[in-house]
C-alpha cells in the first residue's frame, strides 16, 4: 500500500515535476511475469525515477547501508525503503554476491519484476563501466528476459555528493528484451556468464550514448582514490620527528 502511495501521491508526481522525464519503450516492459531490468546508474535518484514511471510494481536490491544508519534519519531512511519494497543486501565478504543472486531469485520466482545496476554501484564520473555477472546469473537461473534501461541526465541533475537534484529534464530509455534461452543450463560457465553480461552492457551503452570502460567502477574509484592519496603525500610530505 505504501509503495503505491509513494508511486502514485507522494514521490511520482514530485519527480515528474522535478525532471520532466521522457520516456522511450516502456512498451517494451512486459505487462505480466518476472523480468529483469537492467539498467546504467549515475544517480542516487535513479531508485526512485525507474519505479515512478513503470506501471508495475519493480523491486531493486539496494545496499545494506541505506537499512542501517545511526539515528532518526537513519531509521526512517530504513523504513522508507523498506516501505517502498527494496530488499537490503550486503555488499562486503565473500558470500555478497550470492546473497544478491539468492534474492534477486527470490523475486523473479514469485513473477515480478526485478531492477538491476549491472555496474554494482554508481558511475562517479558518468561513464558506463563493466557489469557485473550476477545479472547473467540470474537471468540464466530464472529464465527470464533482461531489458535495458538508460539513465539520461540523472548525473548532471544529481551529481555524487549533492544531496538535493537540480530541476532539470531527464531521459528514460528501455531497449528489446534480451532472450537468452540459448544459454539454458549454462549458468555455471564464466564464459557464458561474461558473454550474456557483456551483451547487456552493450545494450546499454546503446541506449545511453555514454563512454565505456572496460574495468568495475568499484576497482576504478579505488585506483583513482590511491592515486589522489599519493598526490596528498608528495604534496605535504610527513617531516621527520625531531
Amino acid at each position: 500500500m505504501f509503495y503505491y502511495l509513494l508511486k502514485y501521491v507522494v514521490l511520482g508526481p514530485l519527480l515528474r515535476l522535478m525532471f520532466r522525464p521522457r520516456i522511450e519503450g516502456l512498451d517494451h516492459i512486459p505487462e505480466s511475469g518476472a523480468a529483469i531490468v537492467a539498467g546504467n546508474h549515475l544517480s542516487f535518484s535513479d531508485h526512485f525515477l525507474m519505479p515512478a514511471i513503470i506501471k508495475r510494481r519493480i523491486t531493486f536490491l539496494a545496499k545494506a547501508e541505506y537499512f542501517t544508519g545511526p539515528g532518526i534519519k537513519g531509521r526512517l531512511t530504513a523504513a522508507f525503503f523498506h516501505s517502498a519494497g527494496q530488499i537490503p543486501v550486503d555488499r562486503t565478504g565473500k558470500e555478497a554476491g550470492q546473497a544478491a543472486i539468492r534474492e534477486g531469485l527470490g523475486v523473479l520466482r514469485k513473477g515480478e519484476l526485478l531492477g538491476v545496476y549491472p555496474e554494482g554501484t554508481r558511475s562517479h564520473d558518468g561513464r558506463l563501466y563493466k557489469g557485473k555477472v550476477g545479472v547473467a546469473v540470474m537471468a540464466l537461473k530464472a529464465q527470464v528476459p533482461v531489458i535495458p534501461c538508460a539513465m539520461i541526465g540523472t548525473f548532471e541533475a544529481q551529481p555524487p555528493g549533492q544531496k538535493v537534484p537540480n530541476f532539470q529534464s531527464v531521459s528514460i530509455r528501455f531497449g528489446a528484451p534480451l532472450d537468452f534461452s540459448r544459454y539454458a543450463g549454462m549458468e555455471n560457465e564464466k564464459a557464458v556468464l561474461r558473454a550474456v553480461t557483456d551483451e547487456i552492457m552493450y545494450a546499454i551503452l546503446g541506449l545511453s550514448g555514454q563512454e565505456y570502460v572496460d574495468k568495475y567502477a568499484a576497482v576504478v574509484k579505488a585506483e583513482e582514490a590511491e592515486r589522489a592519496a599519493a598526490a596528498s603525500r608528495r604534496k605535504f610530505p610527513r617531516m621527520p620527528l625531531s
